[in-house]
C-alpha cells in the first residue's frame, strides 16, 4: 500500500498548513470510510488463495467441451469396425501430483515404470462401432486400469492395450466379439521409452520391453553431495536453446540409465509365455519384423549431457536375430550436444531415414509383402579414394560423368554387406518408395526444386514407368492429392481388379472467403493414366473420406460440417450416391456457435494488409458497442505475398470448434472476441527490425475498424495471448496505451534470457542487443498502461517459456506501481491442463476482465510513464 504525506519544505509553509487543516481531516475520515468499506468482491476473488470455479455460465461452457462427441475411426484391417476411446474428461491435479521424476526432460512414473504421460493422459474405456455406427462390443478393462497404447490384431479379431495400473503397465489382449479380455504379460512392461507394442503379421506374438528380471533396487541418492556442480564449455559455438529441466548431477544419471534398462521379449498371445530376446538393455526404441524372427533396436549410450535433454543422448540402432545377436549396426551417434539451426544443422540424420552420407541407406524398412528382410533405398557409391585429395577430386569427376543410379534395394537376413538385391535403379533421386500389399508393384516419389512426381512401376518389368501425377508442391491450387492407403500400414490401396489407385486431396483456390477448400478422392489409372473424380466436398460444406469400405471406394465414410452444421459421418454408396447418416453429435455450444462471426481485411499505416475475425454475442444489435477482448499471436513473414499464401488454408465452413480456453466463451457474458493476425514483416534474417512498430500499427489499424464498424467500445478493451501471444500481449501493453487489461500465459517478457534467438530471429543477443532489448517487455515495464494478469506452469517445459519470466515481470510491475497480478499452477507444463486449472483460470480471467473492462468504474489500471494510461 502506497501512503503520499504532505512535505515541510520550510517553516514558512505552518501557515498554509493550518489553512489545509480542515481538508486534512475531511480526507482522513473519507479514507476511513474508505476503509471500513467493503473490498470488491473481484478483488477479493482475485486474491483467493484456493481453487475457484467460474459462474455457472462459464462453468457449464467449460465442462461441455468434454462432452465426447461419436467420430468412427481407427478402423480394423477389415475396415468394418472402428475402435473409439472413452474419456473421463479433464485430468485430475491428483493425477498430475502423483510422484513423478523429471530428469532432463525424462518425465517417468518411477512406482510404475512408465512414461509420466502414460499417468497423466490416459482412457478409462474402448468401444467397438460397426460402420453403421452402432456399438457392437464394449472392451473389458480391468478394475483400477486405465488404458493407453491400443491396437488391432493384424486380422482385427483382437484388441491389444496397455493397462495401467497405479503400480504397473500390463498388456491385456481383447477378443473383439466378445469384449472379455485377459493378461498376456506375467513380468511387467517397462514403458519408459518404448511406449508401444508390437504385434507379429500372424498375431500369435506381441513384442515388447518388459522389467528385467533380478532387477535391483533403484540407484539411492547420496546423503552427502559427492561432487560439486562441474561444467565445461564445448569447443565451437553452440546455438544452445534454454530448457527448463537438465540433468544435475552424476545420481540423476545413474537413475535414468536405471528406468531405461529393460529385456525386450515375445511374448506369446495365447500363453503369455515370454522368450526373452537378448539380455537387459537400454533400449529406446525396437520394431519387430513381420515374422518376430528380426528386430530393428536402439539402445542408448552411457553418454548423457547436462546441457540438453536426455531426448539428445547417444543411440546404437542394430538388427538383432530371435536370441538378441546383434546382426549388423545401422547406425550409430554420440550425444548430441549441438543445436540444430534452422539450416539443418547439428546432428545428421539417421540412416534409416536419410544418412550423413548421400550413399547410406534411406528409408530402411520392413518389407509389407510377407517376405523376410528389409527394404531400402541407397545411391550408388562414388569411387573409392585413397586420401581426402584424392576423394575430392573424384566427388569432382563424378558430379561432371554420368549420374550415378538411385535404387530400391531389398536387405536380406542375416543382413551381411553382400545379402543385398537390387529390384530398381534410376538415374533420378527418388524420394520414397511405396509398395501394394503384394510387394510386385511400387510407387516412386520424386521431387526436383518444388516439382514432385509419383510413378508406378511394376517389379515384373521395372523398365517401365507409369506417371500417376505430377505437382507443382510450390503451388497449393495445384494439389494432385496423396494415394489412399491400403489396409496394411504403409502399403497403397489398389481396387479389387489392381487397375486403379486413389488419390486423396484438397482442392485450395486464390480467395478461400469466396470458395473454400474442398477435399476430393480421384481414381486413377495406374496403367491408363485416366482420372475420375469421384468424390468432392460440396462447395458449402466441409466434406472428408473419413474410412474406405473397400479397395473399390464404392461406399465410403465421410464427415460432413459447415458453419452451422455440426460435424457427422455418413455412410455413402458413391456408385449410387445413397447416404444414411451414422453419427448423430449435438452441438454442445449453440449460443456461442451461432454467435455472429466478421471476417475482413484491414491495411495499417505502412499499407499492409491483414485479417481479423469479430465475433459478435448471439442476438448482438448492430450499433451496440461492446467491451472487447483481442486474442493473437504475432507471426513473422518476408512479405505480403508469403502472408497471402498461408490463408490459402483457411476454411471457413469450418463448424465453429469451442475448447476448453477458447476466449468465445467470453461472448456469453456479453464480450466481443477480436482475433486478429498480427504480422511482423522483414526480410530474411531481419524479420524482428520492426516488431513494435509492426505490432502498435496493427493493432491501431484493428481498433479503429471494428470501432468504426460500431461493434466496440474503444475504452474497454482487453487483450491477451498464450506463449508467443502473451509476449505480444505485454509487448502491447507497453507499446501502446490501447487496452485496459491483458492476460498473458507461459510467456517470455525478458529475451536477454534466451540470447541465442527466439521464434524466427536467428542472430544473437550479442549482434542485435537493441532489437533483444527493445522486444522485451521487462525493459519496457515502465511503460506499462493497463493491468496485466500472468498465468504459468510451474513445469512449463516449453523452450524459452521457463516460469521464472512471470516471476520477474511480476518483481518488476511490483516495483513499479503498476497494477499486475500472477497465478501459478502446480504440475502444469506449457498450457493449463487438470480439472482444478482450468475452472481456477476461468474465474480470475473473468473477474480480472470485469474489474478493468466490463465495469471499471473505481478502478484506475497503471499509468505509463508519461501519465497517459488506457485505464483513464
Amino acid at each position: 500500500m502506497h501512503c503520499y504525506l504532505p512535505t515541510l519544505r520550510s517553516i514558512g509553509l505552518v501557515a498554509l498548513v493550518f489553512l489545509f487543516i480542515p481538508s486534512v481531516v475531511l480526507n482522513a475520515q473519507e479514507e476511513d470510510a474508505e476503509k471500513q468499506a467493503p473490498e470488491d468482491p473481484r478483488l477479493a476473488l482475485l486474491k483467493t488463495e484456493a481453487y475457484l470455479e467460474p459462474s455457472p455460465e462459464v462453468l457449464d461452457a467449460v465442462m461441455a467441451t468434454q462432452n465426447q462427441p461419436l467420430r468412427l475411426q481407427s478402423p480394423d484391417p477389415t475396415g468394418q469396425m472402428f475402435m473409439r476411446m472413452i474419456s473421463d474428461g479433464f485430468p485430475t491435479l491428483a493425477t498430475f501430483a502423483k510422484r513423478h521424476y523429471d530428469l532432463g526432460q525424462f518425465q517417468i512414473d518411477p512406482r510404475a515404470n512408465r512414461t509420466r504421460r502414460f499417468t497423466t493422459r490416459s482412457s478409462v474405456g474402448i468401444e467397438l462401432y460397426t460402420a453403421d455406427g452402432q456399438l457392437a462390443t464394449t472392451i473389458q478393462i480391468p478394475d483400477g486400469a486405465r488404458v493407453t497404447g491400443q491396437q488391432w490384431s493384424p486380422d482385427g479379431t483382437q484388441v491389444g492395450f496397455f493397462a495401467n495400473f497405479d503400480d504397473a503397465t500390463h498388456i491385456y489382449v481383447a477378443s473383439a466379439e466378445s469384449g472379455q479380455s485377459r493378461r498376456i504379460t506375467n513380468t511387467a512392461v517397462l514403458a519408459t521409452h518404448v511406449t508401444s507394442f508390437n504385434w507379429t503379421a500372424d498375431g500369435s506374438q506381441i513384442v515388447s520391453v518388459l522389467l528385467p528380471a533380478n532387477r535391483g533396487p533403484e540407484p539411492p541418492m547420496p546423503e552427502v553431495p559427492e561432487t560439486p556442480k562441474v561444467r565445461m564449455t564445448t569447443p565451437d559455438r553452440n546455438r544452445l536453446r534454454t530448457y527448463f529441466d537438465l540433468l544435475e548431477n552424476p545420481y540423476e544419471k545413474e537413475v535414468v540409465y536405471y528406468y531405461s534398462t529393460g529385456q525386450l521379449a515375445s511374448i506369446d498371445v495365447a500363453s503369455g509365455d515370454a522368450e526373452p530376446i537378448g539380455g537387459p538393455a537400454m533400449i529406446r526404441s525396437v520394431s519387430a519384423s513381420p515374422d518376430g524372427e528380426h528386430f530393428r533396436v536402439t539402445t542408448i549410450k552411457d553418454d548423457l549431457s547436462y546441457i540438453v535433454p536426455v531426448s539428445s543422448v547417444g543411440t546404437v540402432e542394430e538388427i538383432w536375430d530371435a536370441d538378441g545377436n546383434a546382426l549388423v549396426l545401422i547406425d550409430e551417434e554420440d550425444v548430441n550436444e549441438q543445436a540444430q539451426d534452422n539450416n539443418g544443422g547439428g546432428r545428421g540424420q539417421r540412416s534409416g531415414g536419410g544418412g550423413r552420407n548421400d550413399d547410406d541407406k534411406r528409408g530402411l524398412a520392413w518389407r509389407t509383402d510377407g517376405g523376410s528382410g528389409m527394404v531400402f533405398l541407397q545411391l550408388e557409391a562414388r569411387p573409392e579414394a585413397d586420401d581426402d585429395a584424392e576423394e575430392e577430386e573424384a566427388e569432382e569427376e563424378s558430379k561432371e560423368s554420368e549420374p550415378r543410379q538411385d535404387r530400391v534395394m531389398y536387405w536380406l537376413p542375416p543382413f551381411g554387406d553382400d545379402d543385398t538385391q537390387l529390384i530398381y535403379e534410376t538415374e533420378e533421386r527418388i524420394q520414397s518408395a511405396r509398395f501394394d500389399e503384394s510387394g510386385r508393384l511400387m510407387f516412386l516419389t520424386r521431387r526436383d526444386g518444388g516439382d514432385e512426381t509419383v510413378h508406378a512401376v511394376s517389379l515384373d518389368d521395372p523398365s517401365q514407368e507409369y506417371l500417376i501425377y505430377e505437382e507443382d508442391t510450390d503451388d497449393r491450387t495445384a494439389d494432385m492429392g496423396t494415394l489412399v492407403g491400403g489396409a496394411k500400414p504403409g502399403v497403397v490401396r489398389l481396387s479389387s481388379d489392381g487397375q486403379f489407385v486413389y488419390l486423396s486431396g484438397t482442392q485450395y483456390f486464390e480467395d478461400p472467403l469466396a470458395e473454400a477448400p474442398r477435399p476430393f478422392v480421384d481414381k486413377a489409372g495406374i496403367f491408363s493414366g485416366a482420372k475420375e473424380r469421384i468424390f468432392q466436398s460440396s462447395p458449402d460444406m466441409f466434406e472428408t473420406m473419413s474410412s474406405p469400405l473397400n479397395d473399390d471406394l464404392s461406399e465410403v465414410i465421410v464427415s460432413r460440417e459447415s458453419a452451422t452444421m455440426v460435424p457427422n459421418q455418413w455412410r455413402i454408396n458413391l456408385e449410387t450416391a445413397a447416404e444414411t447418416q451414422i453419427t448423430f453429435n449435438q452441438d454442445r455450444h449453440p449460443e456461442i456457435t451461432s454467435a455472429r462471426r466478421e471476417r475482413f481485411t484491414i491495411n495499417r499505416a505502412d499499407g499492409f494488409e491483414s485479417r481479423v475475425t469479430v465475433t459478435l454475442p448471439t442476438g448482438y444489435s448492430d450499433g451496440t458497442r461492446l467491451p472487447a477482448m483481442f486474442w493473437f499471436y504475432p507471426r513473422e513473414y518476408s512479405e505480403q505475398e508469403a502472408y497471402d499464401e498461408g490463408f490459402q488454408t483457411f476454411n471457413k465452413n469450418r463448424f465453429p470448434n469451442v475448447g476448453a480456453r477458447s476466449m468465445s466463451i467470453l461472448t456469453l457474458l456479453g464480450y466481443a472476441l477480436v482475433e486478429p493476425d498480427v504480422p511482423i514483416v522483414g526480410p530474411e534474417g531481419q524479420r524482428n527490425d520492426e516488431y513494435p512498430h509492426d505490432l502498435r500499427n496493427t493493432l491501431a489499424a484493428t481498433i479503429d475498424e471494428i470501432v468504426a464498424r460500431g461493434w466496440v467500445d474503444r475504452s474497454r478493451l482487453g487483450i491477451g495471448g498464450h506463449s508467443y501471444g502473451a509476449f505480444g500481449t505485454a509487448n502491447a501493453m507497453v507499446q501502446t496505451p490501447f487496452f485496459k487489461a491483458g492476460i498473458a500465459g507461459d510467456g517470455n517478457y525478458n529475451r536477454s534470457l534466451t540470447p541465442a534467438g527466439f521464434q524466427s530471429e536467428r542472430r544473437y543477443l550479442w549482434e542485435a542487443q537493441d532489437l533483444y532489448i527493445e522486444m522485451s517487455p521487462f525493459f519496457q515495464a515502465d511503460r506499462l498502461s493497463g493491468s496485466l494478469l500472468m498465468y504459468h506452469g510451474m513445469d512449463d517445459h516449453n523452450v524459452g517459456t521457463h516460469p521464472i519470466h512471470s516471476d520477474r515481470l511480476f518483481h518488476a510491475l511490483e516495483v513499479l506501481g503498476k497494477t499486475a497480478s500472477m497465478y501459478k499452477y502446480p504440475f502444469e507444463d506449457h498450457g493449463p491442463a487438470t480439472y482444478e486449472t482450468t475452472l481456477d483460470l476461468w474465474a480470475r480471467w473473468v473477474a480480472w476482465l470485469d474489474l478493468y473492462v466490463m465495469n471499471p468504474e473505481g478502478h484506475e489500471t497503471s499509468t505509463n510513464n508519461d501519465g497517459s494510461g488506457s485505464g483513464k
